[in-house]
């Protein structure tokens, strides 16, 4: 569709002129376009589908994602206590006499804290040990189950639990039980030889060094390509209609779970979802967006329109406003 071409490199465009570079998906009537506009870099080439970026909090879609195949295999339940899944040997905190559950690891209803801010060990970093020895000194803002709060400790507790119990790290793990599934060649916690790699750039634009590793990496720690976000995109709108795609029962488990954050707003497992007001169309949007240091990255979709977006910079200024504006575009289109 020329017509969905010429969207998606117009937002590039648009996005170029504010960011050092900007790759686009946008997908509709069962096609996918990807542009890029701007550079990779100072001397960079232009980026592209397969230019690989960090994702930031999207990492979060996948780690929900892994949670419904595990849990889906028997090996771990949602509703089981993160203790548990964590191997029994760690304190985990509790309120209200309810233990945090994978569940709610999910939905970021657990009551954690935002993030791992402040938690440095002596020798000045904040390893995995070190963050599940403070762990069990941490109280909970709110009873688990009962509120919302979006954490990203949460989600990166999330990661190290599963793959605990998998037998493997993050990585290993996402890649078995999702990415090989789907075909994800250009997502991982570590770039592979050879790849097109876009540089961070941070506050005037100015260079920012890649990140090496995470402390967590269920919560940030991945980087992806359009071109991968987009089969991920396109496999939430096959799970809809084509219950044999890959991942489809997987996926039908992560929306099925739902967590009311407000009237018009809830989550699901890894996603944020919202239904618009009637005057701005009404359309339901579920959606995540992320950033690190020099990146910000944007997905979202809609169901039952079968539209979606993909939007990555690589600075630290979200693309939010502008993906958001394609998506509707798409929406009231189809």
């Amino acid at each position: 569709m020329d017509e969905l071409a010429d969207l998606v490199q117009t937002t590039a465009d648009r996005l170029a002129q504010q960011h050092v570079g900007a790759v686009v998906a946008g997908l509709a009537d069962g096609q996918v376009e990807i542009r890029g506009a701007g550079r990779t870099g100072r001397g960079g080439e232009v980026p592209g589908p397969h230019t690989v970026f960090e994702i930031g909090s999207v990492t979060k879609v996948f780690t929900s994602l892994l949670l419904a195949r595990l849990s889906l295999d028997g090996t771990v339940s949602l509703d089981e206590p993160l203790a548990d899944a964590l191997g029994g040997d760690v304190a985990v905190p509790s309120r209200g006499g309810q233990a945090v559950t994978l569940r709610q690891l999910a939905t970021h209803s657990s009551g954690l804290p935002k993030s791992t801010a402040g938690w440095r060990s002596r020798r000045g970093g904040c390893a995995a040990t070190s963050a599940l020895e403070r762990l069990g000194r941490t109280r909970l803002r709110s009873v688990p189950g009962r509120g919302f709060r979006y954490s990203g400790l949460g989600a990166g507790l999330l990661g190290l639990a599963l793959a605990r119990r998998a037998g493997t790290g993050y990585e290993e793990a996402v890649e078995q039980e999702v990415c090989g599934p789907l075909g994800l060649t250009d997502t991982g916690v570590r770039v592979g030889a050879g790849r097109s790699v876009a540089d961070g750039h941070g506050f005037r634009g100015r260079p920012v060094a890649p990140r090496h590793s995470a402390v967590l990496p269920g919560a940030g720690g991945l980087r992806s390509t359009a071109a991968d976000l987009a089969v991920l995109l396109q496999a939430q709108l096959a799970a809809e209609h084509a219950p044999e795609a890959p991942l489809s029962a997987a996926i039908a488990l992560t929306r099925e779970t739902r967590h009311r954050v407000n009237p018009f707003a809830w989550t699901h497992l890894g996603w944020l979802g919202h239904r618009l007001h009637t005057q701005q169309g009404g359309h339901l949007q579920i959606w995540h967006n992320g950033g690190t240091a020099g990146f910000r990255a944007f997905i979202a979709f809609d169901p039952g329109k079968s539209v979606g977006v993909v939007t990555l910079v690589n600075t630290h200024r979200p693309p939010d406003a502008a993906a958001t504006a394609l998506l509707r575009r798409l929406q009231t289109a189809a």
